[in-house]
């Protein structure tokens, strides 16, 4: 196949030889003979014929191959069939013949007798030496991906031509086919491919042109009919273009090297090829529409540092005038995107998404109405939807936060592409062409309203650059020293480093900057090379390089003079955990920017998003326990999300469950009507490790972990899952109750960072008891004494012991049978889970207790607290029944009654559990059923307790209990209250 291919390129030494001393004077274009004048004056005969579509020229200063011979042409005349200009490149237009010019081809329709043919005289209204100017030109721009196949190009086409269309001028810049499934690779990249490997000697090349010509072939087959004479028209222009890019790519081949102008040239013909194509099907459908090389029109010239262009307006005015008087102004054009000339004539592009730089030039030139850029998306996000989901199409930009948020990424507008645009005051909308029923966003000069639902702070977006290290330069000599940072970021351009941000304290003991992770290594050596002497000195005591970082900026025009913006950017972001490494902004206010770590980029991003614009907060949690206590709360969570969402403003989602055994995993929400069957058959077995990476590393910011079992070891990671971003809520007793040190580190850990523990179903299951003890140390009360009944099986099992005849182990028996016990009562009347409730208020209180040093008087008569099972406890318990009614007795004899209590003496530094006689007037004597009871003696509250009362056990009331702690979690974590 590739000598096939060979065989049809037009093998030339001389013309490499040329080549060859082409490039070796590329910096230098005056230094070889141009066989051929410069253009002359736009619009003149000689700069019309000598331009792309009147003749089929080769590279500057190369005569193509069939000729050879260098052809002079003479001041004022016009070059012949084949002459060369600077920069011109093969190219034959596909709609007209030799002979034709486009003025003279005919119009004709499907279904239609032929239109009259264009004379290329003027319309009444049109001057034949000036394009018409004005409001009335709409400018559509369409990417590749609109263009990708030739139904697509049939949509674009249909669209141009609508009947919508009709009363309005419209001129579509077009890009070459992007990618599809069938064919995945851009044409414009498969191009610039076949130039590196032509330059590689990698024959290769020729079958990419092969296959290149087939897809154009098969797609004008399929777009303008097989047998149409369109079709035999396009192709024969295509394949005259096929036999010149042969041509030149053999020639590479030769000289075994490429350089810019060869690829520009190439590179642009993807474009060409589509204009001609979508041209011709406009015709098919009866338009007068016309093709229009932007090489005949826009004039650039590279900018100083060869990154992009600048645009030549008054030379690209006179030649669109100098056009119009060739082929006078129809009503549609279609015009390439991409391609230009510079001002010596010769072919260049507008660099890489040069399309959309196309499209407001020439909506500058025409003095548009309008411009519209067609992609696959909806507009412009406020964040980029990928990294969050949540993101929406913003309806205004201005250009100024277009501008921004295309330096930090986001998919908009290159700033330089807008300035056309904003000279003339056109408004620019990016829309979506697959989906006409969206607005899109509009770019635009003035004042721009705020998107709807939109956080009333003036952040109109977010958007990260990953792939940044931050470079400090710090030292005591550095304070006063003027000419420091001058010599830094001299440095820094010397060393072809460009320098993202720059962050710089008072004190000018430290300048810190951001680059690219590829430019560290170079400016850190660069750096320490400049400071040699300082460093050595001491003056500079650190020039070294923090990698795996990642730039976060929120952008919006009306962010200026407004207050609480940043602070509430970076309240979102210590919520979420994440350390901000450096902070810039500049005095117009339109982005604040911070640096944070890499691996933390998705959920800054979505920490900021979502508190500048989800009207509902979320929180993502994972349940560890699925038992009685946490499918009960699974299930209140499931009745009430759709008010927690609509009205509070929260959506909570549950993205993990798991059991001793199993768990269940998902990076959105778990489905809670079906958790268990899920649970069944897509569970896999339990991994705390992953259990936990999968919350932390979650794209929703605000986590938590809700430990709803009563074991030890959930406990026992609490501490590194906080330190992973992990909030902890709980009603399981273990840490609090257990190892003291453990329980200290927890609670400095949560002090000095924004990660909450909230334990308030511990003590008292639903009632705010905690809560109430802590407020009462916080707000400058002391405690004195804290007393209550804890238990609710002990409660009741007391409430209903003397209230008829049944002896202490019948009522145990029963408070078994109703649920109120564990599944062995002596776990309840050993007193421990008392003993554990004492244990955690006396710490909240600031007693350093330990488990052990809680006095506990068992209920468990010593003879049976070794039996091997619970049936044998009950079966031998009513040999112990007269002692407990003998206490019963004495305490009637006194009018009293039994209550099994739990006592903090914070005065005695001490706690205990035991049996006590109160007075039936005392309040811990009218509890009922299962209910608990708490008194808070305090300095405030000394003369008379402060009472909390109510069921303290059960699934519901501790389910609850839970839930009010992730409503605190949420508020703390700025729910709307």
């Amino acid at each position: 196949e590739i000598h096939e291919a060979r065989m049809r390129a037009i093998p030339s030494r001389a013309l490499a030889r040329v080549l060859v001393r082409l490039l070796g004077a590329c910096d230098h274009p005056r230094a070889y003979p141009n066989p051929c004048i410069p253009l002359s004056q736009p619009g003149s005969r000689a700069s019309r014929s000598a331009q792309p579509g009147h003749s089929r020229g080769m590279v500057s200063g190369i005569t193509p191959p069939s000729t050879r011979a260098s052809v002079m042409v003479p001041p004022g005349a016009s070059p012949p069939s084949r002459c060369v200009t600077p920069g011109s490149l093969p190219f034959r237009p596909a709609h007209t013949r030799p002979g034709q010019s486009h003025a003279s081809r005919p119009v004709t329709c499907q279904g239609a007798s032929t239109a009259p043919a264009r004379t290329g005289l003027a319309t009444p209204d049109d001057s034949p030496t000036h394009f018409p100017r004005g409001k009335h030109w709409q400018v559509h721009k369409f990417g590749g991906t609109c263009l990708a196949t030739p139904e697509r190009i049939d949509a674009v086409c249909r669209y141009l031509t609508s009947p919508e269309a009709a009363g309005e001028r419209r001129l579509a810049v077009l890009s070459a086919m992007g990618s599809h499934p069938s064919s995945p690779v851009k044409v414009t990249d498969l191009l610039l491919a076949m130039v590196a490997k032509a330059g590689r000697r990698d024959e290769s090349y020729l079958l990419e042109l092969a296959a290149l010509q087939q897809k154009h072939v098969a797609a004008a087959a399929t777009l303008l009919g097989a047998d149409s004479p369109a079709l035999v028209e396009f192709v024969a222009g295509l394949e005259a273009d096929m036999a010149d890019l042969r041509s030149i790519l053999h020639t590479l081949a030769i000289a075994g090297m490429s350089a810019e102008p060869f690829e520009d040239y190439v590179a642009g013909h993807g474009e060409l090829w589509c204009g001609r194509l979508a041209a011709a099907r406009c015709r098919q459908l009866c338009a007068d529409a016309v093709f229009l090389d932007a090489r005949d029109v826009l004039t650039v010239r590279d900018t100083a540092d060869g990154a992009s262009v600048d645009v030549e307006y008054d030379a690209s005015d006179a030649r669109l005038d100098a056009w119009a008087a060739a082929h006078g102004a129809p009503p549609l054009l279609l015009a390439t995107g991409f391609v230009a000339r510079n001002p010596a004539g010769q072919a260049t592009t507008l660099k890489r998404n040069g399309s959309d730089y196309s499209a407001t030039i020439f909506g500058a030139l025409l003095r548009a109405g309008a411009i519209t850029i067609w992609s696959d998306v909806n507009g412009v996000y406020s964040a980029d939807p990928r990294k969050v989901p949540e993101a929406v199409c913003l309806r205004h930009l201005s250009y100024h936060e277009a501008w921004e948020m295309s330096y930090f990424g986001a998919n908009v507008l290159h700033p330089r592409t807008t300035l056309p645009a904003m000279k003339f005051g056109i408004p620019i909308t990016s829309r979506n062409f697959f989906d006409l029923s969206e607005a899109g966003t509009m770019i635009s000069d003035g004042s721009i309203p705020q998107a709807e639902g939109v956080d009333l702070t003036g952040v109109k977006g977010f958007a990260t650059i990953d792939g940044v290290s931050l470079v400090n330069v710090e030292g005591t000599g550095m304070v006063g020293v003027p000419g420091t940072a001058s010599a830094i970021f001299a440095t820094m351009r010397d060393a072809g480093v460009n320098v993202i941000m720059i962050s710089q304290a008072s004190s000018e003991h430290s300048i810190c900057f951001a680059v690219k992770a590829a430019d560290s290594v170079r400016a850190v050596d660069a750096l320490r090379a400049r400071f040699q002497e300082a460093i050595a000195a001491g003056r500079i005591s650190c020039v070294a390089a923090l990698d795996d970082c990642c730039v976060l900026a929120a952008v919006g025009s009306a962010m200026a003079s407004r207050r609480g913006v940043a602070a509430t950017m970076f309240a979102a972001l210590a919520q979420a955990n994440i350390n901000v490494r450096a902070i810039a902004q500049g005095c117009s206010e339109y982005n604040i920017t911070a640096l944070i770590d890499a691996r933390e980029s998705v959920r800054a991003l979505r920490a900021v998003h979502g508190r500048f614009y989800m009207q509902a907060l979320t929180i993502g949690l994972g349940l560890i326990g699925p038992g009685l206590i946490g499918s009960t709360f699974l299930q209140q969570i499931q009745d009430q999300a759709a008010k927690l969402r609509d009205e509070y403003h929260l959506d909570i989602r549950v993205l993990a469950i798991a059991s001793s055994k199993r768990m269940l995993l998902s990076d959105d929400a778990i489905d809670l009507a079906a958790w268990r069957g899920e649970l069944e058959a897509r569970g896999e077995p339990l991994d705390e490790e992953r259990f936990a990476a999968h919350l932390s590393d979650n794209f929703i910011p605000n986590v938590v972990a809700l430990d709803c079992t009563a074991a030890e070891g959930p406990s026992e990671r609490y501490l590194e899952w906080m330190r992973r971003g992990i909030h902890i809520i709980t009603p399981n007793k273990k840490m609090n109750s257990g190892s003291l040190e453990r329980y200290r580190a927890l609670k400095r850990h949560q002090r000095s960072s924004f990660i909450h523990y909230l334990y308030e179903g511990t003590v008292g299951a639903g009632l705010p008891v905690i809560a109430t003890l802590q407020h009462l140390v916080q707000s400058g009360d002391r405690v004195q004494r804290i007393e209550g009944i804890f238990s609710g099986t002990l409660s009741y099992i007391f409430n209903t012991f003397g209230t008829d005849d049944r002896p202490f182990s019948e009522v145990v028996k029963e408070a078994k049978a109703a649920g109120y016990t564990e599944p062995d009562p002596r776990d309840d009347l050993a007193g421990t889970d008392v003993a554990r409730k004492v244990t955690i208020l006396g710490r909240e209180a600031g007693l350093p207790l330990e488990l052990d040093d809680v006095a506990v008087e068992s209920l468990v008569p010593a003879p049976l607290r070794s039996l091997p099972t619970a049936a044998d406890f009950l079966a031998r318990l009513p040999e112990h029944d007269a002692e407990m009614d003998a206490a019963l007795q004495a305490a009637r004899a006194a009018g009293e009654c039994l209550r099994f209590v739990g006592v903090v003496d914070v005065a005695g530094r001490e706690g205990r559990v035991e049996l006590r006689r109160y007075p039936t007037s005392h309040p811990f004597a009218q509890l009922s059923g299962s209910d608990n009871i708490i008194a808070f003696t305090t300095q405030r509250y000394a003369a008379q307790p402060m009472i909390i009362r109510g069921p303290g056990a059960g699934a519901e009331v501790t389910a609850g209990g839970v839930f009010s702690d992730l409503l605190r979690l949420a508020a703390y974590l700025g729910a709307p209250s």
